[in-house]
Order: C-alpha cells, then sequence, then structure tokens
C-alpha cells in the first residue's frame, strides 16, 4: 500500500469509485411499443447493435445496489444510417437514432420497482429519468421536456441527427441538478432505445464500452 492511499484511509477518506463496465448481455429485456414494429438489438457483450426499420422499442436492464451511487458514464457510440432531423419534445414525431435512459428512485422505492416492468417503473410518480440523445434538431447540451414522461424525464442532448462516432462522458449529477433542481438518489437502471417509426426510415447504429463511474 502507497504511503498515499495509508494516510486517506487514515483519515477516513472516500477513495473515487472505480469505473464499471455494463454488459450488453441477456439481463436487458425488450419492451415492445408495436405488436407488428420493433427494433432487432445485437447483445456482444461489452457492444449493443441495433436496427430499426421504421419501428421503435426499447431494451432496459436494473442495476446492481453498488452502483446505486455511480453519478458520471462514459461510452462510445456510431451511426452509420439514421432518422432525418426531428422535434423532439413533439409526441409522435420526435423519431432519434439512440437514446440511453438512466432511470432513477428513491432509496426507499429502489429495491422494490427496479426489477419491474419497465413501463410500470416509467409510469412511477417519483420515477426520474434523464435520456441522452444522439439525433434531433437542437443544440448540444440543451435538456427538453420528454413529450411522454412529463415533469418526470427529461432529455439531453448529446449529437444532433447525422452520422459518425463519438466518445462521450457525462456528469449524471450536474445534468439531474439541470434538469430537476435537486441531487439524485438511486441509480437503479439503464435503458437504450431507437426510434425510427414516425419518419418511416432506418438506423444502423451501436454503443459500447459503456461505464458508471
Amino acid at each position: 500500500m502507497s504511503r498515499i492511499l495509508a494516510f486517506l484511509l487514515g483519515l477516513g477518506l472516500a477513495l473515487p469509485a472505480a469505473a464499471s463496465p455494463i454488459s450488453f448481455d441477456q439481463s436487458w429485456k425488450q419492451q415492445r411499443f408495436s405488436l407488428f414494429a420493433q427494433n432487432k438489438y445485437g447483445f456482444g457483450g461489452q457492444s449493443l447493435t441495433l436496427a430499426s426499420n421504421g419501428s421503435v422499442s426499447l431494451t432496459y436492464r436494473s442495476l446492481a445496489p453498488e452502483l446505486w451511487s455511480r453519478r458520471a458514464a462514459s461510452w462510445s457510440w456510431a451511426v452509420s444510417e439514421g432518422v432525418p432531423a426531428t422535434d423532439l419534445r413533439q409526441k409522435g414525431g420526435d423519431d432519434r437514432n439512440l437514446a440511453l435512459y438512466f432511470v432513477f428512485l428513491p432509496q426507499a422505492e429502489a429495491q422494490t420497482l427496479r426489477s419491474g416492468n419497465i413501463r410500470r417503473l416509467l409510469r412511477s410518480k417519483d420515477v426520474r429519468v434523464l435520456v441522452y440523445v444522439w439525433g434531433g434538431d437542437h443544440a448540444r447540451g440543451s435538456i427538453l421536456p420528454s413529450p411522454y414522461l412529463g415533469p418526470r424525464g427529461k432529455t439531453v442532448v448529446l449529437r444532433p441527427s447525422g452520422t459518425g462516432s463519438a466518445r462521450e462522458r457525462i456528469d449524471l449529477a450536474a445534468d439531474y441538478a439541470r434538469a430537476f433542481g435537486d441531487k439524485p438518489e438511486a441509480l437503479v437502471g439503464l435503458a437504450v432505445s431507437g426510434d425510427s417509426d414516425d419518419t418511416d426510415s432506418r438506423i444502423r447504429a451501436s454503443i459500447s464500452g459503456l461505464r458508471l463511474e
């Protein structure tokens, strides 16, 4: 043990949490929004591929309690085919290439609701959701009202509509404060979606290297 580490532990100071990679495995469950049209997800361990053909759906996984206190995240994503620019505030006209959801609950409700059906979870009056989006016709960093979640969710624009690849790192605590004016509690789950049904277009995209810090 180094002298600095021993000194910090002796003072009782908390050390920064190590980054935790999030695997794209069979713990992710797809939620359809249409009986006849859904996205196709490819789960590949450290990467997730998405193919959307005039369709929309969401895939969700809950997080173990030891990750509930994480307040930053990073990932890489890429889009080779995408939807046109849309208004992400418009219900029924808000197609986007990729969206990554971070789902928060009060500690008192976290154990009960985190592993349940994602639709039930998103209907909870106490849930709060930050949705980081590649898509739309808005400036990077814009925080927009969600047309579906009302006061429970906010859209954070990271990339406007288009193709390419990028690496992201986000400060969940800072964005949560901007969006909801408060501090986040338990980070209970993650979700990924692609949405191309309103514009009847195609998406070919991927997310990889997702880590919580």
